[in-house]
């Protein structure tokens, strides 16, 4: 057989060298599609073989080998080996796969850890076995039964990226000399023999040989019972249990158990007994657990009972008896009744005599607990099936379920070791049981997606059948827990599940669970890797319970101390802090006073807690009574469930996952999680002498205190007993605790306060007289988070918690009053999705469940289709289905004065959900966030609403820039690595030797947000790797004059200081790993590349790569930092365009994060002229010199242009907008080398002093933006599908912002009003925008500025001509528009698709207006840029129709006999569909006839028709023969939803010739109509579903026979 590959191959493999060399392409992209084949299939004995020639290190998983069946010439390749079915043998890894499956887990040497140059091959042998050979060594037999025909299999995966075939040739004769030598042996090997155990160390294991013989003498080995799991086993197995002489035990050889002739006993047979290897192992497993049973019932040393040569009690009788004075209790201190010749038997547990009779209690089976074989599908079973392990953890986070081999038995403890995590995911490994035998089961992607006979323990909740029964079952969290913990479950007798946390007992997590379980494991997440334990070992999970990251709950393993809800004034039980403190923390002054010693150097591990629990209304509050200016954040405080003697405290409080309530900056966190995104005043802003304090109220609510006043209520439901916390964090250094001031009562009302409401408890406005004061309830579900001011409610926890999300409208609903909510987030974790409904139960008296039809009482809700009432269904397959709903919809519920529920989706009505609403008793909505949903919010809507296009989104991505170089060039620091030379005034890095040692630093310290910034020049590819960079705190002129020492030979060894740098796609600092695939690898760079570094304002490290930002790289960054870099490997050439940040008067300067900068609530703000809604005179507005790094102003700060970048384009106006103002600017300059486009909004706060993010979406506090078609409140979506997509907005368009009397904010585009965007708009607010992407240039527009509702706008919009002269919503002749060459016409797409498919008809152009400008298209970007409504009226009398949405017209030349003035400006609007083989007829009769071809056009009737219509005396022409004078019925419809249907406008395939992409699309005509000329009648086509929400199905066709009744308008065009 030849040794070449098959031409056909996985689609990145290259074949070269005459197909004997295969390499994956885009080896660093791409790391599977790498599957070759041998040319012929194999012959037997031949090995075929391939050397490794290349590997990457950017991927897990390498090299795979096998065979296949399956002929290559006709494979369709899957992406990796382990893809091929139809009889395929694959080796991976250690492990054998058949058809994708495991075989066998431990097999040969591991294929991953091979290297290069290293030689694979694969065999099948004569026998039909599949052999491995690595390096010439024969691994065995991997596999058994091959047919024949195979070929080989080579998979070039993960790292390995390019194979030679080497030979395929049978092995050389020492190879099978050796060969055969390894065969006889094996067989030699598996002949069964005995094996006599003979003797044992004196003095130290009599008690378990005696053991041994007395199970093995009394019976058979089922009569061996297992050591009840709460019993311990020793901390040390024996390490020697073979016998001093006699033969070692083989594999599968049966041994003989027999006494030493020496130490006989009258109760042993003297006759061997047989036992397998398997069954000794049991006998010898159990007797050394029976022999240190006695260990936790304190027994001492263990006498030698039975096994001293004169020994003479004990027999195999008397079970009761005690070995050699034993005592049968295992009490005693001393047993040494049994001796010998040797003395006495010292051993480290007691009552071993009396425990050996217990040996011979019954039992069924003696097998010990392992991992089944069959598991989930990326699980790698190892180590005798004790360890499980999850394979590509960092590309799958799921199916990695397994399971006992057998059930679990009563009192049976079940425990496993986590020995491996990783940090790439959220959630953690999962346990439980489950009535499921594996052997049937088709294993799911995680357990809690089982839906019957399965109790899982999640996180620290309880999941039965994939939901939660208990969401606190324990404080300790599944998800805390770290590697080397232990996790253990028992199933009891009395059929309790309790959980156990490396060895305490967390109690029953359920009461009644079935008689047969099997253990389950679900290695999710971060879990990859267990061990099933079997040596039970309390001390040692004790030692790790003080050691382990995260505390156990204060009550867990022992009583909680009773606390009195009240102070008592009488115990002195004062306040202090506990000694148990952070790392970096210390406790002086008595307990009183926490500090930072070296706050200079370190800005965390300072946490601090109080040394009791707060009593309930017991304020805790400290004083700052030093702080450091070197770090950003500063104090942060707030409450913990977590003991303090029992916990190890984290860097950072917030880090904590569990039973913890802190206040942040001016943000509430719950369990590392933002709550609150504001909140009171903000910490970060405090100084020294200022106090902050916590307390929790009786009713369980927790509030701040910031110098004494209170900030209102943070969050609801805490716990009592809870430790107050207090983290020194970056600039607070040093705190004191005051029990001895006067402090303010609490407010009773938990609504007052100067703060926004919790997200657990937004503000109620109830009794409000009108529609929109409609919130969300500040009572609510458990993991239900209300924000937006009680108009949005969402899930937290939305990927580990389903269900306890019940929200409810803040007061009772009206008759016929509508409350919609839209779905603005769902997950693809879960089965089911939102539920619906209305409730009598007042909030107040609501016990809020799991899921809302739980409730037994009172309650309607709709779920899925079904109609269910107080939890019982009433009606299913109701018109709607919740579960099918996706993100956008829209679900809006009413209750009529009859008592009648109707639904609405989307606006429509779904009818009648379910009667006898009790029509007097006031009802809530409810909403339950349950499964798939996530996110929802209150919309403005009162009735339906047409949302029947959606809009289309543009993916962002970002392009190439050119950084500029402005003012003085940066230079390289003399001090440098020993192979680099510094040439052009130290503006040029050149290594000059090796590999290594090319280490350059920045001449300067940056600058916060200075960017530096390298361009490659030159590359060596005989080296791997590549230029690292970053930033450091190692000054350069510390180093050592001599470049030969001081420097490490890479960037990645450098850790005498701290330093952050970028290595590949890998973040590190000092050289550990931080984070893994950041942004573009520098592996890929190549000449001409260029590179940057640079420190933000936020203490963040950013990587630029050719000018675009990769986003934070690090976090946490010391301020006094210089550029760093290294000359590693390929690249040995870098030269400097960056710049310095030049010093002068007008520069703008960050914010100072030292200590005494001032609060925002303190800063001067620009007063505002006069308090009335309409403002006289109007306010001049101009762009504040605060903005973005990239924006230049101009034209007395009306232009604003973005001159760099595609980012950092921040504007706000010096002055606040007035409510009542419109604020406008025009967009100048659009570049399309980008995407996306500007965003715009308003803010809150002066932004005097405003540190402007890169962009607007960074802004997180009390900002309102408009981003594309959507609406956010400080960065959380609100509201989708609002007015025009803005980026699709064209050069010229005018945009504007207006908010109104009632707080609200709307939108303006070209001078229409776009509706309400936002409410409760604060004063004052400054006007915001975001010159982002493709948008570089806006002008303020000041020649019009006027207030809402003046003369101004009026004439503007309005004109002097009638309402008649508005067709389509457009006033044609004196609307507002662009100029025309910046008309939106010429920048829409699909008006160029259709324009370009009306010049492939070759229509003449003397049939087409020659003013474009009536050229409307209506795609969705266009009709909303416009502002155009969904209906108009038009004609006398008037009569509705719709814009024809998704149709482009072009404007047809009306003839000049038409009366177009009068008579064209009565008649009505309506819409034809017609084939494009009848649009030249009907385009040169100018009106549509008969013979047109439309299906429209039907057959000639008689005058006198079946419908009676009747000939009108106009329409006779008498020069048309009598055969045509039936007219023929032309059928007409106000909509082109109607006329638009394929039947009338069939659909005709083209191919665009500027994109030679093929398109269909449909031709249709908007025609005028005289009044009195049809009649309105029924559709024709038998639809059941209404056509258009606005026309009844029984109206929605008009039917004419006056052929001088229809006036040709516009031509209609539409592709899909």
């Amino acid at each position: 057989m030849a040794a070449e590959l098959h031409p056909c191959s996985g689609k990145l493999i290259g074949l070269s060298n005459s197909n004997r060399t295969a390499q994956r392409n885009q080896p660093v992209q791409e790391f599977n599609h790498g599957l070759v084949l041998s040319r012929e299939p194999l012959k037997d004995r031949d090995v075929f073989t391939v050397r490794i020639d290349k590997k990457v290190n950017s991927w897990s998983g390498s090299i795979e080998i096998g065979v296949t069946s399956l002929d290559p010439a006709g494979l369709d390749f899957p992406s990796s080996a382990t893809g091929l079915k139809g009889g395929s043998w694959i080796v991976s890894g250690c492990s054998v796969l058949r058809d994708g499956r495991s075989v066998l887990e431990e097999y040969g040497r591991d294929l991953d850890q091979l290297s290069e140059g290293d030689r694979v091959g694969i065999q099948r042998s004569t026998h039909g076995e599949l052999h491995l050979w690595v390096n010439g060594q024969d691994c065995g037999a991997a596999a058994s039964g091959l047919p024949t025909g195979l070929w080989a299999v080579v998979d070039l995966y993960g790292k390995c990226t390019q194979v030679t075939v080497v030979s395929c040739e049978p092995p050389s004769l020492a190879e099978r000399d050796t060969e055969r030598e390894t065969v006889e042996e094996r067989e030699q090997e598996d002949e069964e023999e005995e094996v006599v155990v003979c003797g044992v160390r004196e003095g130290e294991f009599g008690g378990l040989t005696s053991a041994v013989n007395l199970a093995a003498t009394n019976g058979t080995l089922e009569e061996v019972p297992v050591l009840p799991p709460t019993h311990n086993r020793p901390d040390k197995f024996p390490n020697n249990l073979e016998p001093e002489t006699g033969k070692k035990i083989k594999t599968s050889t049966p041994v003989s158990v027999a006494p030493l002739t020496e130490c006989k006993s009258p109760s042993f047979s003297p006759s061997p007994i047989v036992l397998t290897e398997h069954q000794l192992f049991d006998v010898l497993n159990n007797a050394i657990v029976s022999l240190y049973r006695s260990e936790d019932n304190g027994g001492g040393d263990l006498g030698g009972g039975g096994i001293g040569r004169d020994s003479g009690t004990g027999s195999r009788g008397d079970r009761g008896s005690s070995s050699g004075g034993g005592s049968v209790n295992g009490n005693s201190s001393d047993s040494g009744g049994g001796t010998g010749n040797t003395g006495s038997v010292n051993s480290p547990a007691g009552g071993g005599g009396a425990r050996l009779g217990a040996v011979t209690g019954g039992m069924l089976t003696n097998d010990a607990l392992l991992f089944h074989e069959k598991c989930g599908t990326l699980i790698k079973l190892s180590n005798n099936n004790k360890t499980a392990e999850r394979r590509r953890p960092l590309d799958e986070f799921n199916n990695g379920v397994v399971m006992t081999n057998r059930p679990l038995r009563h009192n049976e403890m079940f425990e496993i070791r986590i020995d491996k995590l990783v940090d790439k995911w959220s959630g953690s490994i999962e346990i439980g049981v489950t009535t499921h035998n594996p052997n049937n089961l088709d294993y799911p992607a995680t357990m809690t997606n089982l839906r019957s006979g399965t109790i899982m323990m999640s996180g620290c909740g309880i999941l039965t059948n994939g939901k939660g029964t208990r969401r606190e079952y324990c404080e300790f969290s599944l998800d805390e827990l770290q590697e080397g913990d232990h996790i253990g479950l028992m199933h009891k007798a009395s059929g309790a599940l309790h959980f156990y946390i490396n060895g305490i007992d967390q109690g029953v997590a359920a009461a009644q669970t079935p008689a047969v379980v099997y253990a389950v494991v679900d290695l999710y997440g971060m879990a990859v890797k267990v061990t099933i334990v079997h040596n039970h070992n309390h001390s040692d999970r004790l030692r790790r319970n003080n050691a382990i990251m995260r505390a156990l709950s204060p009550d867990v393993g022992r009583p909680r101390p009773a606390h009195s809800l009240t102070p008592d004034p009488d115990t002195p039980d004062r306040l202090l802090f506990h000694s148990n403190c952070g790392q970096k923390a210390a406790i002086i002054s008595e307990g009183r006073t926490a500090l930072r010693p070296h706050a200079t150097d370190d800005f965390n591990h300072g946490v601090v807690l109080s040394g009791r629990p707060l009593h309930s209304n017991e304020v805790f509050q400290v004083r700052i009574d030093k702080m450091v200016d070197k770090w950003a954040g500063s104090i942060e405080i707030g409450v913990t469930t977590h003991n303090p003697a029992y916990l190890q405290l984290p860097s950072t409080m917030t880090n904590l996952r569990s039973g913890t309530w802190m206040m942040t900056g001016n943000g509430v966190m719950h369990n590392g999680t933002t709550i609150l995104d504001e909140y009171g005043h903000n910490l970060d802003r405090l100084k020294a002498g200022d106090t902050v304090g916590v307390v929790r109220k009786e009713d369980g609510s927790l509030h701040f205190f910031v110098n004494g006043v209170a900030q209102g209520p943070a969050a609801w439901n805490v716990p009592p007993s809870v430790y107050a916390v207090v983290d020194l964090y970056g600039q607070a250094a040093q705190a004191t605790i005051m029990d001895d001031v006067d402090l303010p009562p609490l407010p009773e009302d938990s609504s007052e306060g100067p703060t926004v409401m919790s997200p657990s408890s937004p503000c109620s406005v109830a009794g409000g007289n009108s529609a929109n004061d409609l919130r969300f309830h500040q009572l609510h579900g458990t993991n239900a988070v209300i924000t937006n001011g009680g108009r949005t409610a969402l899930r937290q926890n939305c990927r580990s918690e389903f269900n306890d999300a019940i929200v409810i409208s803040n007061r009772c609903l009206r008759d016929g009053e509508l409350f919609e909510i839209v779905i603005q987030k769902m997950v693809d974790r879960w089965s089911g999705s939102i539920e619906a409904g209305v409730t009598a139960i007042r909030p107040e008296e609501l016990e809020f469940p799991n899921t809302m039809t739980d409730i037994d009482y009172d309650t309607w809700m709709l779920s899925g289709t079904a109609i269910m009432q107080d939890g019982n269904t009433m009606r299913n397959n109701y018109g709607c289905d919740l579960d099918t709903l996706t993100t956008g919809s829209r679900i809006g519920m009413m209750r009529s004065a009859t008592g009648d529920l109707h639904y609405y989706i989307n606006g429509v009505d779904q009818g009648v959900a379910c009667t006898g609403l009790p029509p007097g008793k006031e009802v809530y909505a409810v909403i339950d966030l349950y499964g798939q949903c996530v996110q929802v919010s209150i919309t403005s809507s009162s009735g339906p609403q047409d949302n029947s296009l959606c809009t289309s989104n543009i993916t962002e991505r970002s392009f190439p820039i050119h950084s500029p170089v402005a003012g003085v060039a940066h230079r390289l620091h003399s001090k440098h690595g020993k192979n680099v030379v510094l040439l052009g005034e130290g503006c040029q890095a050149v290594r000059v030797g090796g590999y290594a040692h090319g280490i350059v630093f920045s001449a300067k310290e940056l600058k916060t947000d200075e960017l530096f910034e390298v361009k490659i020049d030159e590359v060596d590819d005989q080296w791997s790797g590549s230029l690292h960079m970053g930033l450091t705190t190692l000054a350069p002129p510390e180093l050592p004059s001599c470049p030969m020492s001081g420097l490490s030979p890479s960037l990645t060894q450098l850790r005498s200081k701290v330093t952050w740098l970028l290595a590949g796609s890998e973040v590190r600092r000092n050289g550990l790993l931080q984070r893994q695939n950041y942004g573009a690898s520098l592996d890929r760079l190549t000449v001409g590349n260029r590179v940057g570094v640079k420190r933000c304002s936020d203490d963040t490290m950013h990587v630029l790569i050719d000018g675009e930002d990769m986003g934070p790289a690090a976090t946490a960054v010391a301020k006094n930092v210089y550029a760093v870099l290294d000359l590693y490997g390929r690249v040995t050439a870098v030269s400097i365009v960056s710049s310095s940040v030049l010093e002068d008067a007008g520069s703008v300067k960050a914010p100072s994060l030292s200590s005494d900068s001032c609060s925002e609530g303190e800063e001067d703000r620009t007063p505002v002229e006069g308090d009335e809604p309409a403002l006289v005179p109007n306010t001049v507005m101009a762009f504040l010199e605060n903005h973005g790094k990239n924006i230049q102003l101009s034209h007395e700060n009306l232009t604003a242009a973005r001159v760099s970048s595609y980012n950092q384009g921040l504007l706000v106006t010096a002055q606040p907008l007035p409510r009542q103002q419109l604020f406008q600017f025009q967009i100048d300059r659009l570049n399309a080398s980008w995407t996306s486009s500007l965003s715009l909004g308003v803010i809150g706060h002066s932004p005097d002093r405003l540190n402007f993010p890169s962009t607007a979406c960074c802004l997180k506090r009390s900002v309102w933006l408009l981003q594309r078609d959507s609406v956010f409140h400080n960065s959380l979506k609100i509201c989708e599908n609002y007015g025009p997509n803005l980026d699709t907005c064209p050069e010229g368009t005018v945009l504007g912002l207006l908010v109104d009397g009632n707080s609200c904010l709307h939108l303006y585009v070209n001078g229409m009003d776009q509706g309400v965007a936002a409410q409760d708009i604060p004063t004052p607010c400054y006007p915001l925008i975001d010159l982002y992407g493709q948008c570089e240039q806006v002008t303020i527009v000041t020649n019009n500025v006027a207030t809402v509702g003046g003369e101004g706008i009026k004439a503007r919009c309005q004109g002097d001509m009638e309402k008649a002269d508005m067709v389509d919503g457009i006033k044609e002749s004196v609307c507002w528009m662009p100029h025309p060459e910046v008309n939106p016409n010429k920048t829409c797409e699909y008006q160029a698709l259709c324009s370009r498919f009306k010049d492939l008809l070759t229509l003449p152009d003397g049939y087409f207006n020659e003013d474009a400008k009536y050229n409307l298209c209506y795609c969705e970007s266009c009709h909303k840029l416009r502002g155009d409504e969904s209906y108009y009226k038009r004609g006398e009398p008037p009569r509705d129709y719709a814009l024809p949405f998704g149709w482009c017209r072009f404007a047809l030349r009306i003839k000049p006999h038409c009366d177009v003035s009068n008579s064209f400006k009565q008649w009505h609007i309506a819409y034809h569909g017609t084939s494009v083989g009848a649009l030249r007829r009907t385009l040169d009769h100018a009106q549509l006839l008969s013979g047109t071809s439309s299906i429209f056009s039907v057959s000639p009737v008689k005058t006198e028709g079946s419908n009676g219509y009747s000939e009108p005396e106009e329409n006779s022409s008498n020069s048309l023969p009598d055969r045509d004078r039936e007219v023929p019925r032309v059928q007409l419809s106000p909509t082109m939803r109607y006329s638009g249907l394929e039947m009338f406008a069939p659909k005709v395939q083209f191919r665009d010739p500027r994109s030679h992409c093929c398109h269909q699309a449909q031709v249709g005509f908007q025609v005028c109509v005289r009044p009195g000329s049809y009649k309105v009648g029924p559709q024709t086509l038998g639809a059941i579903e209404p056509l258009d929400p606005r026309f009844s199905n029984t109206e929605i066709e008009w039917i004419t026979k006056d052929q001088g009744g229809t006036l040709l308008y516009g031509l209609l065009i539409r592709v899909e």
